[in-house]
């Protein structure tokens, strides 16, 4: 069963304009591997305030492949995948917008938004935003790095597993009344929670 964590920065307000992904898969309750890939934005328009918020420059991306060959490297990886974002809504737009605006087809994948997972499993924090669970679960990371951002949505994850005792990431939906996400070739279903 693979569970893989992804995280998208964007150049711009459009969702299409994808510039960095992050991966983090997760195997046997532990983040095994980390991977971050630049993105070359089709129309190469970065916005000063998505660039205040993670630095990736134009310069940085001129050299990087565009979102269909980034994303194909990934492809194995993805086909039947449990994928799990923060806030799932945003990171699932980009890539079904990045994938519009190239023609491409939806792959076939279950998603989870650890967002939603936080609020219903620790509804006593007080925000549920990444970098504040990170701070209550002790992770250190660098906020709005693809990579960073994707691998405490990993650990994050793992933890929310352990609290509610479900044998793995993906077995959380089934014991907080979560509905998955699905993404196939003929679009995409969001990821729900029941009303408590």
């Amino acid at each position: 069963m693979k569970t893989i964590a992804i995280d998208f920065e964007t150049a711009n307000e459009q969702r299409g304009s994808a510039c960095s992904v992050g991966l983090a898969w997760i195997e046997d309750g532990q983040v095994t591997r980390v991977e971050e890939r630049l993105i070359r934005p089709k129309d190469m328009r970065f916005s000063g305030m998505n660039i205040a918020i993670h630095g990736i420059r134009p310069e940085h991306v001129e050299d990087s492949p565009e979102f269909p060959e980034v994303m194909d490297e990934f492809l194995e990886d993805f086909s039947g995948a449990t994928m799990i974002a923060h806030n799932a809504a945003f990171d699932f737009s980009v890539w079904r917008a990045s994938l519009d605006l190239y023609r491409q087809s939806y792959p076939e994948l279950t998603y989870l938004c650890s967002l939603k997972m936080a609020q219903r499993i620790w509804p006593h924090f007080l925000s549920h935003r990444l970098n504040l669970i990170a701070e209550h679960l002790g992770l250190r990371f660098a906020h709005h790095n693809a990579a960073e951002d994707a691998a405490v949505c990993a650990a994050a994850a793992i933890e929310m597993a352990r609290a509610v005792k479900a044998a793995t990431v993906a077995a959380i939906p089934a014991v907080i009344g979560m509905k998955p996400g699905r993404l196939t070739a003929g679009g995409y279903e969001p990821c729900t929670c029941r009303k408590a």
